[in-house]
């Protein structure tokens, strides 16, 4: 299984592979605090603080995207493919955020199925991993609702920037799960 860049389009969003281009419009969108709180980078406050965040992410291992809304041609947000384990064909799905407007709504929906479709279908993974922060419901609600099935809690899993010790909600999909997963997200996004 190799994880390469790649454009996935839906009816609603394009995943690009991230860039430093993309910094002015994450900038645009991500000036809320509301965004970072669960997250481990710490809150961004000025576009240098993206522009960081953005080359830290680009220098890892992980396969980021920002996502753009097709009907705005606007930067919605960021998503990644992350923890990848090529040796046992699985992934996880994380680092996602979004500006407000687009919250609740078929962005991440459809995202996730772009994302969720690519891994079982073309890279062959057998599962793919999610989390989030015990205290983040908005986000285990949303996880939960795109059919997600809950594994348990890494308890004391990581230090939050500002000392918080975090704890992280698991959640799978297995590949055996895809095509009811799949049919659902259909549904959701109305295709």
């Amino acid at each position: 299984m190799e994880v390469e860049p790649v454009v996935l389009t839906g009816k609603h969003v394009r995943l690009e592979p991230l860039s430093e281009a993309h910094v002015p419009g994450l900038f645009a969108i991500g000036m809320d605090d509301d965004i970072w709180r669960y997250m481990p980078y710490g809150t961004m406050r000025t576009e240098d603080d993206i522009r960081t965040w953005v080359r830290g992410v680009l220098s890892g291992s992980d396969v980021p995207f920002v996502v753009i809304h097709l009907e705005s041609g606007r930067v919605a947000g960021a998503t990644r493919y992350m923890e990848i384990r090529p040796q046992h064909n699985g992934l996880e799905i994380g680092g996602t955020w979004y500006g407000a407007e687009f919250r609740r709504t078929v962005v991440n929906t459809e995202s996730k199925y772009l994302l969720l479709k690519h891994a079982f279908e073309t890279l062959g993974c057998i599962r793919v991993q999610l989390k989030t922060d015990s205290r983040n419901e908005r986000s285990q609600k949303a996880i939960e609702r795109i059919g997600a099935v809950r594994e348990g809690m890494l308890r004391n899993h990581m230090l939050l920037p500002d000392g918080t010790i975090r704890h992280s909600v698991y959640y799978s999909i297995l590949d055996s799960e895809w095509p009811q997963v799949k049919k659902k997200l259909e549904e959701m996004i109305g295709k």
